[in-house]
């Protein structure tokens, strides 16, 4: 499991007796040995006296070993900076309504000059929320998967939200255990995208917890529900290459028996192009992987080769697949794009960054990102109303580069 950073408690030595108002000096010079705690338990005996003694009178004495990290700052504190009632902070910082502009502002400037920190802990508990959300995906070792998963910190930051990022490989009985069992109970909801749990499945999902699909695996779920445009996207990356006059083109990532997840709508959107510019499928042309890592894109494409089989186009169903079939194509001595053009699907960071640049698909990973934060705050917030599930489909544009293009620039200087 990986978290987004969570706040991390300063440690402090603690006078654990004595009058809370008496100075530490006299305190220490009543008793023949001073126990302070610290993570774990240690003791001051009488020749250390004179240290404890000279340390200023504190009921709470900053860790020497962490003296650069100032101590714990509470409510009180940021009441007294910004010369309001401690409930008016707690109401600023839980984000309640009804504080005037100016007073927030004010609270907002005290909290930030002394470094308060809310216990999230208790908040949760007064609250009944923790502040904190579950995003689950298959692999973040996938570009795509890793980027949204930055998007989705992003989005959430914006409300004071931490992510718990879980990957849960391809293993449906990973997927059910983040969405039934007892860590599912510690969130305030789950952004779910999964990929071994299916339609059938959608009985399974526990609607008592707030959660958002992401991906395509889970269309009837009773839900929001947040994805792309796939069939559309894909015809879209087809006609790219046709318009740049490829007729044999690869599709590459399609899943044999695969209907409803991204492969298979990908899978139908570049028939959909074929069938509209009136050419036929050729099955030899289909390029089926178990995955979608640069090996399994390479492979692919190598066994294509060695088989002979002649083709002028790649539409890959992932960034991570194209660039394993470039690397295929180019050990094999074909030239990108004069030979083969190719394009991806997902606009990772890594396409501008390839030799040559990848085009590809920009897909709407931030707005589905901002749009499913959106969707499920608004279910923790009011889950106690009955609200319809909803469904929204991110905009998509082509990012045409020199995978298939070509140099323009050196094209247009060389002329």
């Amino acid at each position: 499991m990986v978290i987004a950073p969570l706040f991390e408690q300063p440690r402090t030595l603690v006078d654990p007796g004595g009058n809370r108002d008496e100075p530490l000096q006299n305190r220490t010079r009543q008793r023949s040995q001073t126990s302070v705690t610290t993570g774990s338990s240690s003791t001051v005996t009488d020749t250390k006296r004179s240290k404890v003694q000279r340390l200023a009178p504190s009921r709470v004495v900053p860790d020497q070993r962490r003296s650069s990290v100032p101590a714990s700052t509470t409510l009180h504190d940021v009441a007294r900076a910004a010369g309001v009632s401690v409930r008016t902070v707690s109401n600023v910082v839980n984000q309640y309504p009804f504080v005037s502009p100016a007073t927030r502002e004010r609270v907002l400037q005290a909290v930030t000059a002394l470094g308060y920190q809310p216990n999230l802990t208790a908040r949760g508990l007064r609250l009944g929320r923790t502040g904190v959300i579950t995003l689950v995906i298959p692999d973040l070792r996938n570009a795509y998967f890793a980027e949204l998963a930055t998007s989705v910190m992003d989005a959430a930051a914006l409300d004071n939200v931490f992510v718990l990022i879980e990957p849960v490989g391809f293993d449906r009985d990973r997927e059910l255990q983040v969405l039934r069992g007892p860590q599912a109970k510690m969130v305030d909801g789950i952004l779910f995208s999964a990929l071994a749990l299916g339609e059938d499945d959608a009985h399974l999902i526990d609607t008592s917890i707030p959660t958002v699909l992401l991906g395509e695996q889970i269309f009837n779920a009773p839900v929001d529900h947040v994805t792309m445009q796939n069939v559309e996207a894909s015809r879209a990356a087809t006609e790219h290459l046709l318009s740049i006059g490829r007729k044999r083109i690869v599709a590459l990532g399609a899943r044999r028996g695969e209907v409803v997840g991204s492969s298979g709508l990908r899978f139908r959107g570049y028939l959909d192009a074929l069938e509209a510019a009136g050419l036929p499928h050729d099955p030899e042309l289909i390029g089926t992987t178990q995955s979608w890592h640069r090996a399994d894109g390479a492979a692919s494409i190598a066994d294509l080769i060695a088989r002979n089989i002649a083709f002028d186009g790649v539409v890959a169903f992932s960034d991570t697949l194209a660039l394993g079939a470039m690397s295929a194509l180019q050990h094999a001595g074909l030239r990108i794009p004069e030979d083969v053009a190719i394009i991806g699907f997902d606009d990772t960071d890594e396409t501008r960054y390839s030799h040559p640049t990848l085009s590809s698909v920009d897909a709407g990973r931030d707005e589905i990102a901002s749009t499913a934060v959106t969707f499920l705050l608004d279910r923790i917030k009011n889950r106690d109303e009955s609200l319809p599930p909803r469904r929204h489909l991110s905009k998509f544009q082509v990012i045409p580069r020199e995978s298939t293009i070509g140099n323009v620039s050196a094209a247009h200087h060389s002329s």
